[in-house]
C-alpha cells in the first residue's frame, strides 16, 4: 500500500543532504552507464563483423589438392580433379540439402583474371562458373535482372551476371541488361547485375566478379567436366563438421584416396568459424557485465555506507517508532525503500544517458557515413535494458538490507537516550 508519509520522509532526507546523496549516487550512475556503453560497443563490433559474414552460417567448402600417402597402387603426389560425376554423387547424399559446384575460369595463360570487353572498353576480372543453388550458400544482392537459373544450366546458355564494379567499368551510366559483352572473345548476354551488402575489402572483391552458368563455363572454355570445388549446406540435424566428414569420405572413395591422407582434400567449415566468433562475442559481453557489475557493486557499497550513516542519524526516531509499536519489517522496508530510491534514480539516469550516447553514436555513424567493416550500428536491445533494471532493483535491496536489519535491532530504550 502507498504510504505518502514514508515517501515524504525519504524526499526530505535526500533534500537535506543533496551533495552527499549526489556523490553516493554517482557510483551507481557510472556503473549502469558503463554497462550500457560496453554492451552497445560490443553489439557494434558484432554487427560490423556479421555484416561481412554474408554466407550461410553452416556452409562447408571442399576442394582437392595433392595426395601425400600412397594408396591402392597409386603413388603419393597425385593430383585429384573433381568432376561433374562427383557432383551427381554428392547430390545423392541424404545429409546434404544443397550441393553447389564452383568453377574458377582461368585465362589461356593460367592467370586468375579474364579479359572482358564491350564496345571499345576492355577490363580484366574474375570469372566464375556457378549453379542456381549458389545463392543458398552466398546470397547476392541482385539489383537488376536475375541470377543463373536451371534453364541456363541445362541449355548451356551464354549469359552473364556482372558485379557492380564490372558493370560500371564497362557500361558507365548506360543500361547493361540485354547487352552483349565478350569474354575472351566469346559473346555473352548480360542478364543480371549484383551488388554486395558487405563493406570494405570483402565488398570490393565481391563486386569484381562475373558469374556464368557452370555448364557453359565447362563447354565454352574447354574445361571438359572438371569442377573447382564444392559448396555444400547440410540438412537440419546434421552439423557442418559431420557434413564435412561425409563429403570427404565420399570423395576419398571415388578417387581412391587413403583414409589417413589429410592433405589430399582441403576444406573450410563456416559453422565452426561462426561458432568461434559467437564465442568471442559472448566473452566480450561477459567481460562487459563483469566490469559494469564491479563498478555497480562499488557504488552500492557507497549507498550502503550512506544508509548506515542515515540509520545512525535517525536512531532516536527509529527508537520512537519501535516504542509505539512499529514492527521490525516496517523499519527494514523503510530503509530499503530509501536505498532503492537513491540507487533506482541514479541507475535510471545512467541508463538514459548510456542509451542516449549509444543511439547518438549510431545516428552519427549512419548520417556521416562512418560505418566500418569492423564496427557498425551500436545498439542496446530490450533484453540488455531489462537486465540492467533488474540489476538496479537487486542492488538497491542489497544496499539497504544490512542497514535496515541494523535499524530493526535498535533497542528502543537505548535509542531514546541517544544524543
Amino acid at each position: 500500500m502507498f504510504d505518502q508519509d514514508k515517501w515524504e520522509e525519504i524526499w526530505q532526507t535526500i533534500k537535506k543532504h543533496k551533495l552527499r546523496t549526489a556523490l553516493t549516487s554517482f557510483g551507481v550512475f557510472w556503473g549502469i552507464f558503463m554497462l550500457v556503453l560496453l554492451l552497445g560497443a560490443g553489439n557494434g563490433l558484432h554487427n560490423g563483423v556479421m555484416q561481412n559474414f554474408n554466407i550461410a552460417k553452416n556452409a562447408v567448402f571442399v576442394w582437392t589438392e595433392v595426395t601425400s600417402v600412397p594408396y591402392a597402387g597409386f603413388q603419393a603426389g597425385r593430383s585429384i580433379d573433381l568432376t561433374t560425376d562427383d557432383y551427381e554423387s554428392l547430390k545423392q547424399i541424404k545429409q546434404l540439402r544443397t550441393v553447389s559446384p564452383r568453377i574458377r575460369v582461368s585465362s589461356r595463360f593460367g592467370g586468375g583474371q579474364i579479359t572482358m570487353s564491350y564496345d571499345d572498353k576492355d577490363v580484366s576480372y574474375a570469372l566464375m562458373g556457378d549453379y542456381p543453388q549458389y545463392l543458398e550458400i552466398q546470397p547476392l544482392w541482385i539489383t537488376e535482372g536475375r541470377f543463373i537459373n536451371q534453364f541456363d544450366i541445362d541449355g548451356k546458355r551464354k549469359v552473364a551476371i556482372l558485379g557492380k564494379r564490372v558493370k560500371e567499368d564497362l557500361f558507365q551510366e548506360r543500361e547493361a541488361i540485354g547487352e552483349f559483352i565478350k569474354i575472351n572473345g566469346v559473346p555473352f548476354k548480360v542478364v543480371g547485375i549484383f551488388d554486395s551488402k558487405a563493406t570494405g575489402e570483402d565488398a570490393r572483391n565481391d563486386i569484381q566478379i562475373v558469374h556464368i552458368p557452370g555448364t557453359t563455363a565447362q563447354q565454352t572454355f574447354n574445361m571438359g567436366n572438371s569442377i573447382g570445388w564444392f559448396g555444400c549446406i547440410p540438412n537440419p540435424g546434421t552439423s557442418g563438421l559431420e557434413a564435412e566428414e561425409i563429403i570427404k569420405a565420399e570423395l576419398r572413395k571415388r578417387h581412391k584416396i587413403a583414409p589417413n591422407d589429410r592433405q589430399a582434400l582441403g576444406s573450410f567449415n563456416v559453422e565452426q568459424e561462426f561458432q568461434e566468433m559467437q564465442g568471442l562475442f559472448s566473452g566480450i559481453a561477459a567481460f562487459s557485465w563483469l566490469v559494469a557489475i564491479g563498478t555497480i557493486l562499488a557504488g552500492m557499497i557507497g549507498v550502503g555506507n550512506i544508509m548506515l550513516i542515515i540509520v545512525k542519524e535517525r536512531t532516536k526516531e527509529i527508537g520512537i517508532r519501535k516504542s509505539i509499536g512499529a514492527r521490525p519489517w516496517s523499519i527494514i522496508s523503510m530503509i530499503i525503500q530509501e536505498s532503492m530510491v537513491i540507487s533506482g534514480l541514479s541507475g535510471y539516469f545512467g541508463l538514459v544517458a548510456g542509451v542516449a550516447l549509444v543511439e547518438g553514436i549510431s545516428y552519427a555513424m549512419k548520417e556521416f557515413g562512418m560505418q566500418s567493416e569492423f564496427f557498425a550500428n551500436p545498439e542496446i536491445d530490450f533484453q540488455a535494458a531489462f537486465s540492467a533494471i533488474i540489476v538496479l532493483l537487486i542492488s538497491g535491496v542489497i544496499a539497504g538490507l544490512i542497514p535496515g536489519i541494523k535499524a530493526a535491532r535498535v533497542d528502543p530504550v537505548v535509542a531514546l537516550r541517544d544524543e
